[in-house]
């Protein structure tokens, strides 16, 4: 039979081996089961070298969510190009009417990011996102909140720099859920990829009209970014009509913004 990922990347099934991910998963597990086969004998010798063992062994679990679930994640977000970051307080109409209208003009990812409304008005809003997300035939993805990403059944949770980290959020959503992290930096990128991130923000690219920084990456963060990962990765950061070909010069085709999708007049036409 062919190769499965069902549930968690822990559970595989021997196969058929039709493409390179199908290798390189089994052979990873091949890896992760024979390294705790020597973690257990290596007790013999002492418990620092059998932890030892143990930790090279969580390392390949981190290589195989970089492997494994990043073509998972290529292939959920293959047809994304515009993803919208939505704050009741910004939008000037309607939250369900602002996602129709948003998805009507291609936008395929919505985030709601509420970083002041209590925990209950904030789950009984995620679960109207989420049930408009699924009438537009959207993704919806909770900024910050994992455990409320989990409860409304999002499709994904977003993570910035001082959030908690992506293996912590990973035990509370599961396997199946996209975790997206947001990076300023090649440093951060890298560290986001290796730590199991399904996709990448990346800024700020400019000046933004919702939120502050003190420095700006740019379109050199840009260009670096499109050349570091084959991730999906949206460019944010004050991207609108009039510099977005900027963005798509400097490498990156896909992009997140707020303001101006959320905030306009005519959401589909911007």
């Amino acid at each position: 039979k062919p190769y499965t990922l069902v549930g968690n990347l822990g559970r595989w099934y021997d196969g058929v081996r039709d493409n390179p991910n199908c290798v390189a998963a089994v052979n990873l597990k091949r890896v992760q089961e024979a390294l705790r086969s020597v973690e257990e004998y290596g007790k013999l010798f002492g418990a620092d070298f059998a932890r030892q063992i143990e930790l090279l062994r969580y390392r390949t679990y981190t290589l195989e969510r970089a492997i494994v679930r990043g073509v998972e994640a290529r292939r959920a977000l293959t047809d994304a190009r515009l993803y919208v970051l939505l704050t009741g307080s910004q939008c000037p109409a309607a939250l369900d009417w602002t996602i129709a209208q948003a998805a009507a003009g291609g936008a395929a990812v919505f985030q709601l990011r509420e970083k002041n409304l209590p925990d209950a008005e904030l789950i009984a809003r995620a679960r109207d996102v989420r049930r408009w997300t699924r009438q537009a035939n959207a993704l919806f993805v909770v900024n910050d909140r994992p455990d409320i990403a989990k409860l409304v059944g999002a499709d994904g949770v977003h993570l910035g720099q001082d959030d908690m980290p992506v293996a912590d959020a990973r035990r509370i959503v599961g396997a199946g859920m996209l975790i997206g992290v947001s990076t300023h930096s090649v440093e951060q990128l890298r560290t986001a990829v290796l730590d199991g991130a399904d996709y990448l923000g990346v800024g700020p690219t400019f000046p933004s009209r919702t939120k502050t920084f003190a420095e700006f990456p740019g379109l050199e963060f840009v260009r670096a970014a499109a050349s570091e990962t084959s991730l999906p990765a949206f460019a944010l950061g004050g991207i609108g009509p009039e510099n977005v070909a900027d963005v798509v010069a400097a490498g990156l085709r896909r992009i997140a913004v707020s303001a101006a999708v959320a905030a306009a007049d005519d959401p589909e036409a911007v």
